[in-house]
């Protein structure tokens, strides 16, 4: 998969992690039986509990290596499990919040695409239909977003699996809605994923940006969506984190924000840009 680097000014293919089970799974008339079992939230749950034991430590050198993740950012320290490593907290100093009041900024280290919410309230996403009832649930102040963006942000394996509040303010409402456990992978084309899978759905009330939704959603393998449950928050101050497995923030915002020249022009090629928790994405327009 191709992305864009903003700080390079370049694009980069990135691999995708269990690419070759993935295919098997998603892809193969045998492994497609396979499937249902596999995106069940019971196999997460028994996936998460082994990542837990102190065996699965020994997965972590590898892990690193083969993800390229730069061990500088992240607090020194001994992990006691695997799933101890994926949630790691990073060194004070190592992300920067854009304070301005005016800036909007990304929720997680992510790969984002931005799309424009159309009449009806429908948007394509990977080319897929969605309205903003059928992300939000229906009855979640979703026609507060009958216009602005839906802006996506997709958390690989490597990540950084913390995310953030993008504005100081308070919440409004908040609700889970079970469902199953696909790859957040274009692999998972065919399927409505962010319609399918399990997620959280936030509605915040925000300083400077109104309301805002905030959606975590859950992915193959991963064991949990574990958020503060903080009622009132300041921007950038942590929301929660996802424990193993890929997984993805939809943040819905009204049409009152600028998004940045760069990620605007990548997610009309199709092509995701390379963000980090705090950084400036858009601003709020005059």
């Amino acid at each position: 998969m191709k992305i864009y680097d903003r700080e390079t000014k370049s694009y980069e293919e990135i691999e995708q992690f269990g690419a070759g089970k993935l295919e098997f799974l998603y892809n193969n008339a045998f492994g497609r039986l396979f499937l249902w079992l596999a995106v069940s939230p019971l196999v997460s749950g028994i996936y998460g509990k082994i990542n837990s034991t102190k065996k699965s430590a020994k997965k972590i050198p590898n892990f690193i290596k083969e993800q390229g993740i730069d061990m500088q950012d992240f607090e020194d320290r001994e992990y006691t499990s695997f799933n101890d490593f994926f949630t790691r907290k990073l060194r004070e100093g190592k992300r920067v919040v854009d304070t301005n009041p005016t800036s909007l900024i990304a929720p997680a280290d992510s790969k984002l695409l931005v799309y424009k919410i159309e009449e009806g309230m429908k948007m394509f996403v990977k080319g897929r239909e969605y309205t903003v009832d059928e992300i939000l649930g229906e009855g979640t102040l979703s026609d507060e977003f009958d216009t602005g963006y839906a802006l996506v942000f997709r958390l690989c394996v490597g990540d950084y699996h913390r995310y953030c509040f993008p504005d100081r303010g308070a919440l409004i409402t908040h609700k889970k809605i079970k469902g199953k456990l696909h790859t957040v992978s274009p692999i998972s084309k065919d399927h409505k994923i962010y319609k399918e899978n399990t997620r959280e759905v936030s509605i915040l009330d925000t300083e400077n940006f109104g309301k805002i939704a905030f959606v975590e959603v859950g992915a193959l393998l991963v064991g949990k969506i574990v958020n503060s449950g903080a009622t009132s928050f300041e921007k950038g101050e942590e929301k929660g984190y996802f424990e193993p497995g890929g997984s993805t923030v939809i943040v819905f915002v009204k049409d009152i924000i600028n998004i940045d020249e760069d990620i605007l022009r990548e997610s009309e090629a199709g092509i995701e840009t390379k963000v980090k928790y705090g950084e400036k994405i858009g601003e709020l327009k005059c």
